[in-house]
């Protein structure tokens, strides 16, 4: 068997339901599923059986542990030589194992790659725009899986094959429930492995259905940036920084504005230059997604992802490189509501 794609889900039916439906879509058969939940109180055993007559597809449930320690339980029962992790809030496209074949036969000495991420026209319009502020250049400077980027690709855990034997020999994902798809992609290149973008190889992501949730994803998705650059010292490029630098200089911008008079040229200065970064945003989301609804959305949604970042980014930074406490994460018990 080639591929063992692992799904780690929590409290997700529905969207298990929409993944394993695009599966039989895939000209491909040599490829088991394996679905692993988390401990969750909403379960999709149910969701799995109905598929088991026409995917090779296997249910385990195992305490709640979150997904990295989930993705491991998932890939120790893995029989392919590939395996590759998704979220469980991905669909995917007819060709995606077909665009992975043709990559791997023509570059075999790969031993890790990563695909990006696209918003299906079904979608919600929020969900729309987030994906645009998660893969945008103007907010996370493409690192995210566009060919071009302002940061070296390494892949994430929403869409990732590794070697199985790769897997074994790095004892799989760590022990952080955020951000441990890159510390797995940092050590699988700090170890000397060689990984690749698969352009082709794109899937569909939800993502959080809302702002609120999203901003909860980004604010430990920054405090995560805080525990790898300490894993990973180096590790942090000035990409990262950005969101931080971008939250200090709005509340800046918002103090000043109290401060100083509105006919201050300073005062004018500063919010044309805001101005002109909301409307670059604007432009660039309606002119990817045809949509003035989705465009005005986007520019909400990329503020979220930039404060959201920014604070836990910051927050982080304060406790764990002013204060020295230990590692943390937010929101534990609602994140997902």
């Amino acid at each position: 068997m080639k591929y063992s794609i692992v799904v780690p889900v929590y409290n997700r039916p529905d969207e298990i339901d929409e993944l394993l439906a695009s599966l039989p879509l895939q000209p491909k058969a040599d490829y088991e599923v394996i679905v692993v939940e988390d401990g969750s109180d909403i379960k999709c055993d149910k969701v799995v059986e109905r598929y088991a007559q026409t995917l090779p597809v296997s249910y385990f449930f195992k305490p709640n542990s979150g997904p990295g320690q989930t993705r491991n339980y998932g890939a120790r029962r893995a029989k392919g030589d590939w395996i590759i992790v998704l979220d469980s809030d991905i669909i995917l496209p007819e060709g995606y194992l077909a665009a992975i074949d043709s990559f791997l036969s023509s570059h075999p000495q790969i031993d890790a790659f990563g695909g990006p991420d696209r918003a299906h026209p079904s979608f919600t319009p929020i969900q729309k725009a987030i994906n645009y502020s998660m893969t945008s250049f103007f907010t996370t400077g493409g690192i995210r899986g566009r060919k071009k980027g302002m940061d070296k690709f390494y892949p994430r855990s929403f869409n990732m094959g590794i070697r199985a034997e790769v897997w074994r020999a790095l004892g799989g994902f760590g022990k952080m429930r955020f951000g441990e798809d890159v510390d797995f992609s940092l050590r699988l290149v700090e170890a000397g492995y060689q990984t690749a973008l698969i352009p082709d190889a794109y899937v569909y992501h939800k993502r959080r259905t809302d702002f609120r949730k999203f901003f909860r994803q980004v604010y430990n998705s920054g405090i995560a940036r805080i525990n790898l650059h300490l894993l990973h010292p180096g590790s942090m490029k000035l990409v990262h920084t950005l969101p931080a630098l971008f939250t200090i200089g709005l509340c800046l911008m918002v103090l000043l504005g109290i401060i100083l008079p509105c006919f201050n040229p300073l005062f004018a200065w500063i919010w044309a230059l805001l101005a002109i970064y909301v409307l670059l945003i604007f432009v660039d989301a309606l002119f990817e997604n045809k949509s003035l609804k989705i465009a005005c959305l986007a520019v909400v949604a990329s503020l979220v992802q930039l404060t959201g970042y920014g604070c836990g980014f910051l927050s982080a930074a304060w406790q764990r490189l002013v204060l020295k406490r230990g590692e943390f994460e937010a929101y534990k018990k609602n994140f997902y509501k």
